[in-house]
């Protein structure tokens, strides 16, 4: 279990981070697990396509919400029940099986591909997980997560998206992106809404 301390989404206060592990099966697939004790909610949906880093709810451990978020390897498409997603609050182990994602899909591969065309291309992109609201900086008085020039790391945030009046963290990282990489051009103006697949970062391999 790995956790670390935030400014909220608020700007108010500070809120902690955990991180869910994830263990490979024989034929490929990812298991998601829970890192705590506690009461999970917000579990994304079957179908969810997620990348590393990705927020996937908040556990309650001893009435204190953790933002979860996935590890650095784990990324794929939700495959099979989710019976959280039916709860408000799913109790959960140390260990407790969350989800199940399958990195061989034909969403990701997409992903994938449309990574691979960016680095043909001469360039990198960063691209939105999904539709919402995008936000540059934690909160309007708060300096922005990245800006032209600087060097982001995998599972760094770069982002908030607003998405059904729900703010998730959005970290850096995916197929076909290298673990450090330059921002050349943040491509979307603060506050502005975005579609999936839409370019949010310009970068550079370091």
């Amino acid at each position: 279990m790995s956790a670390r301390r935030a400014f909220p989404r608020d700007g108010r206060a500070f809120h902690h981070t955990l991180t869910a592990g994830s263990a490979r099966l024989p034929e490929g697939r990812l298991t998601v697990h829970s890192p705590a004790v506690g009461l999970w909610r917000g579990a994304p949906a079957p179908g969810t396509l997620l990348l590393p880093g990705a927020y996937i709810g908040q556990i309650e451990v001893l009435r204190v919400l953790h933002d979860l978020v996935l590890d650095d390897h784990a990324h794929g498409l939700i495959v099979g029940a989710a019976p959280a997603v039916r709860l408000a609050r799913q109790p959960v182990e140390h260990g407790t099986l969350l989800f199940t994602l399958d990195p061989t899909s034909g969403a990701v591969l997409a992903v994938e591909a449309e990574a691979e065309a960016g680095t043909a291309a001469g360039g990198l992109e960063f691209r939105a997980p999904s539709s919402g609201r995008f936000y540059l900086r934690p909160a309007p008085d708060k300096p922005p997560f990245v800006e032209a020039g600087a060097v982001i790391q995998e599972g760094q945030t770069v982002c908030l998206l607003e998405v059904m009046k729900t703010f998730h963290r959005i970290s850096y990282g995916g197929p076909g992106l290298p673990k450090r990489a330059k921002v050349t051009v943040v491509a979307v103006a603060d506050g502005a809404d975005v579609e999936v697949g839409d370019t949010l970062l310009a970068l550079e391999a370091q």
